[in-house]
């Protein structure tokens, strides 16, 4: 187990002594940062001409430059560079990422991030309580704080709809909150419709966290839905996708998280809902940045570093844009005394900038953990040491033999209930195609631009669940592409032009007890490989990073015309307007099943 963790800095009660005499000059710090700017989160505004001074991984105090006189401290030049305090991501899932906490860690101190808040719905739908437990157990070994907001909508609809592995009901989810303590809030609450037409189990969730004084965070489409939703207990969102829904959540009393996707993302929704503050004069004071998802490479690439340039870039001042990043998500959580600011007593995790909010090296608790943008020994030990997930979580691919991959041909006219991919967003149109008899699937496919689609039950709940469907648009030519991933019950999705092939696809992530895969010709050309739940690789963020990126290459070759990330979407069945589960075609916001092919 690492020894650089959460826990490596004392409590504030234990030390309150210690910080007043190095504040006063009479106990010499461990640690004086010289020769830098500050960013104020409080005053939001930099001031020249400071050093930080930091004992027993706390902050005792920020003083005039010269005010060290020299001593047994250790000494840091910022070389006139600006420290601020790290950044906390208030919304994030680990799991997007295929990586451990421990391993997510190290590139989140590299994008000067040092706490987040994390919602494992993605293992709790795999796993259940033991899914959620072992991720709190992988969170405390990380050198990285990291707090738990309650997975709340564990399975994101029914069984009559889909077939999860987890089930979260509200004891569970009270017994979470009476066990962990850095249980600090219900995660987000996806099942927005049912909550605003006030389904029991929906409330009894949310009463959960309500009567334990636990904030409620959300998950919210549709501005006739705010009311209903804030009246029900949620105080935060993420998916404010416009200025007008996000002005409408802020006067209800809701926090704004701007979502920063990734630029060619559909989920980059931040340029368009700050405009609540841009164009119509709201406050920021009750709105932060997220990451929400990102897999390994895109996590190195466009951290909440990222995110608060990316608000810049939109209109926020810098110092507005830090404070977003970082004080405004420890206040969300009630935690602005521990994080997101510089004051007294707070905890040393800092961040050295250049002039464009660029991190160039990271103090997490008072300790150097990245310096010069490389990570420091002492930090690479600590991620040497992960945490080991239980035998089981490394078994939970359980499939049935003999399945079916691919509908039979129609020998008849029929319309058939098509899944249109369509970009840039995230919704999935429901288009209808007349098939007339032919010699052959491939006969259809050129005619109207498909391919099969096919999800298969993989927590060994059912008789061998297999659904099947047809993409439309999704420009897959040949091969297939599969993955264990299939948000959010994480069954296995796959797409493919012939059984073969798919066969081959569904044997690679069998083999493998998970993954995302490209075949063609009968040969695996990409994967990167999951056994930790069917989610998680277990391997470092660099290394994980490099599969994901090679298998990119390979999904574009194959010619897919929506991201894996997107691919794995397609089973959501809370999104509309239709998607496929293991039961069969969903339509949404209907929540029925429909049937593949009917008489024309």
């Amino acid at each position: 187990m690492s020894t650089l963790t959460r826990f490596s800095v004392q409590p504030l009660s234990t030390m309150t002594r210690r910080l007043a005499d190095v504040a006063s000059a009479r106990r010499e710090p461990d640690l004086v940062i010289q020769g830098a700017r500050v960013l104020s989160t409080y005053s939001e505004r930099f001031i020249d001409g400071r050093e930080v001074w930091i004992s027993g991984g706390r902050i005792a105090a920020v003083k005039s430059a010269g005010s060290y006189r020299g001593g047994s401290a250790k000494l840091y030049d910022a070389r006139g560079g600006i420290i601020a305090p790290g950044l906390v991501d208030p919304h994030i899932h680990i799991e997007s990422s295929m990586v451990t906490a421990c391993a997510y860690a190290e590139a989140a101190l590299l994008n000067g991030t040092t706490t987040i808040f994390c919602d494992s719905h993605e293992i709790g739908n795999v796993m259940d309580v033991a899914g959620v437990e072992a991720m709190l157990e992988d969170a405390r070994q990380a050198p990285l704080s990291i707090f738990l907001t309650v997975p709340s909508t564990v399975p994101a609809t029914t069984p009559d709809l889909e077939t999860a592995g987890g089930d979260l009901t509200p004891d569970k989810i009270a017994a979470l909150f009476d066990k962990w303590p850095e249980a600090v809030a219900l995660g987000e609450k996806m099942d927005f419709v049912p909550v605003a037409m006030g389904d029991e189990r929906s409330h009894a969730i949310l009463a959960a966290a309500l009567e334990r004084g636990r904030p409620v965070s959300g998950h919210v489409y549709g501005r006739e839905f705010v009311a209903a939703y804030a009246a029900s207990g949620v105080t935060d969102t993420h998916e404010a996708i416009d200025r007008d829904i996000a002005d409408d959540l802020l006067e209800a009393g809701v926090w704004i998280f701007l979502r920063g996707g990734p630029p060619t993302t559909p989920w980059h929704s931040l340029p368009q809902a700050i405009k609540t503050i841009t164009e119509l004069g709201a406050s920021h004071k009750r709105v932060a940045v997220c990451t929400d998802d990102r897999d390994a490479e895109d996590l190195l690439a466009f951290g909440l570093d990222w995110v608060t340039r990316e608000a810049v870039k939109y209109g926020m001042r810098p110092e507005e844009a830090w404070a977003m990043g970082s004080l405004h998500g420890a206040t969300r959580f009630g935690m602005e005394g521990e994080i997101g600011g510089l004051g007294g007593g707070r905890r040393a995790d800092l961040v050295l900038l250049s002039d464009d909010l660029t991190p160039v090296s990271t103090w997490y608790g008072g300790e150097l953990v990245v310096d010069g943008k490389k990570i420091m020994p002492i930090l690479d030990e600590a991620l040497s040491k992960p945490y080991r997930y239980p035998d089981a979580a490394y078994h939970t691919v359980k499939l049935a033999k003999n399945l079916k991959l691919t509908p039979d041909l129609p020998t008849e006219t029929v319309v058939a209930h098509t899944i249109r991919t369509e970009l840039p967003g995230i919704t999935l149109g429901h288009v209808t195609v007349t098939l007339e008899p032919a010699n052959d699937w491939q006969t259809h496919f050129d005619k109207h631009d498909l391919c099969f689609v096919t999800v298969v039950e993989r927590h060994g709940k059912s008789a061998g669940n297999v659904a099947h469907g047809l993409l439309n648009g999704f420009g897959l030519r040949q091969g297939a592409v599969a993955s264990s991933v299939g948000h959010d019950s994480h069954n296995i999705i796959v797409a493919g032009t012939n059984a073969a092939d798919m066969q081959v696809a569904l044997d690679a992530i069998a083999e493998r007890q998970g993954g995302v895969c490209v075949v063609m010709d009968g040969k695996v050309t990409a994967m990167v490989p999951l056994p930790i739940a069917g989610l998680l690789s277990d391997k470092r963020v660099h290394q994980v990073a490099d599969e994901v990126k090679a298998l990119k290459l390979e999904w574009e070759r194959a010619g897919c015309t929506i991201a894996y990330m997107g691919f794995n979407l397609i089973p959501l069945s809370v999104i509309p307007e239709i998607r496929i589960t293991d039961k069969g075609l969903v339509l949404v916001p209907e929540m029925v099943i429909s049937p593949l092919f009917e008489k024309a």
